[in-house]
């Protein structure tokens, strides 16, 4: 087995590939940036509100005023040169820190694209994909690699069936299955859509996207890894995350895992690709590695790949850590994220906070408007950790105010996929005597039902 594993990592293929996808990596993710300025959710989530939850053991990450505008910029900018290969591995360095830092700055814009992102950027630090088809190689020809380990390319592969294999796993649940939740909530909604709209209040079509969509996670990964499969596969995957994006508002994610599918290709396809760009932009291709010259130079990359096959264990690995914890992962949500479990939940809920003076017994309640955006409050009314670092907040700044020896309680309410609101936190617990941390919290209310599955 150990000789199987030499003689792979030792294996060679065309440096095609990782171009294309750094090109195409690149694009996205500068168009993602002048959608978001465009559409004015720098001002609207970074800079109107007047608090930001923040990831733990991230506190110290937060929206820097108007200076927000530059890291955007810094980001878009960074993007424009991971694409054309310019300055690459400062350029993907960059991205990953600025992307990354504005994806912790507030808890509540949390997506599980934006992290698959953060992961994507982050392996791309420790790939060749500057080495061919890149204004570096131009101007220092002795970086040109025709050639690269077959690691290098089968790692963005690995990451890309982690995500729909897992994402599929998670869909194997009695809500997601048997019961058609959350679709059989969200599509009836998208009755105005022509062609669609009247099959979306179907219930056969509610169960038949559960089903599909399930299928499609698990099975997809395989269909690309397999030649004789892969057109077919691809085709799949335009309808399928065109389709989502019709649905749903889940902006550039569709489109970036439509091309990111690509380098399941071999490097002919990605050589007819560099060949259009070329001609579309009148790139004189003998200065940019189009040509499939056989190039003397080596990527060894030995420390590169021993970090790239533990970054891939993590994977692998951080998905399953709920299982240490009590309790129904979609109510307490302890082991939730980071694990590529997307679009399972509709969870609606109420949470009003008292602020009560022990030494007098005086109490009053906050209205949460006057310190949180509707999206903020929205998220923390459902969500355990949330509902802590909010609560506080509220002691610091009562505090502050002049308010002392008191204490915060919760009276929260959460409805989970469709089912009657349940209580969610202990309203009898100080909420400013909890800490935050990765053990299970204990003033989480049991969940009243049952969800069967992974």
């Amino acid at each position: 087995m150990l000789n199987n594993i030499t003689t792979y990592l030792n294996k060679n293929t065309e440096t095609a590939p990782l171009a294309v996808f750094r090109i195409f990596f690149g694009v996205m993710m500068l168009a993602s940036i002048i959608r978001f300025w465009a559409n004015g959710w720098i001002y609207k989530l970074y800079i109107e509100p007047q608090f930001f939850f923040s990831y733990f053991g991230f506190s110290w990450v937060k929206p820097l005023g108007s200076y927000t505008y530059l890291l955007f910029a810094i980001c878009g900018l960074a993007a424009l040169f991971v694409a054309l290969g310019l300055k690459y591995r400062i350029a993907i360095i960059t991205f990953f820190l600025s992307f990354t830092y504005i994806e912790l700055m507030d808890k509540s814009t949390y997506l599980n694209h934006y992290y698959f992102i953060s992961c994507l950027s982050f392996l791309m630090i420790w790939l060749p994909a500057n080495r061919y088809f890149s204004l570096d190689t131009k101007y220092n020809p002795k970086l040109k690699l025709n050639q690269v380990p077959n690691w290098t390319i089968d790692a963005i592969k690995a990451l890309l069936f982690i995500v729909y294999f897992y994402a599929g796993l998670a869909k194997l649940n009695s809500d997601w299955l048997v019961k058609a939740m959350p679709l059989k909530i969200w599509l009836p909604s998208k009755y105005d859509l022509p062609l669609l709209g009247n099959l979306m209040q179907q219930e056969w079509m509610h169960y038949a996207f559960s089903w599909s969509g399930a299928l499609y996670d698990l099975v997809i990964p395989f269909l690309l890894l397999w030649r004789r499969t892969r057109f077919l596969a691809f085709i799949l995957v335009v309808v399928f995350h065109v389709l989502t994006r019709v649905l749903f508002p889940i902006g550039m994610f569709p489109y970036i895992m439509i091309v990111s599918a690509l380098i399941f290709f071999d490097s002919g396809v990605h050589h007819k690709i560099l060949a259009v760009i070329s001609k579309l932009f009148k790139i004189e291709t003998s200065s940019l590695n189009v040509e499939e010259a056989k190039s003397p130079n080596k990527y060894k990359g030995s420390f590169n790949k021993g970090l790239v096959g533990v970054f891939l264990v993590i994977q692998l690995l951080l998905p399953w850590r709920y299982l240490a914890y009590p309790g129904e992962l979609f109510w307490t949500e302890e082991g939730y994220r980071f694990s590529w479990r997307v679009m399972l939940m509709e969870k609606a809920g109420y949470a009003q906070f008292k602020v009560v003076n022990t030494e007098t017994g005086k109490q009053f309640y906050v209205d949460n408007s006057d310190f949180l955006s509707p999206l903020q409050e929205k998220q923390m009314s459902t969500q355990p950790d949330f509902i802590l670092e909010y609560a506080q907040f509220l002691g610091r700044h009562f505090k502050s105010q002049g308010h002392q020896n008191i204490q915060v309680f919760v009276e929260s309410y959460v409805a989970l996929n469709g089912r009657r609101s349940q209580p969610y936190i202990n309203p009898k617990v100080d909420l400013l005597q909890q800490r935050d941390n990765f053990n299970h919290k204990t003033w989480i209310l049991d969940f009243k039902d049952d969800i069967k599955g992974l």
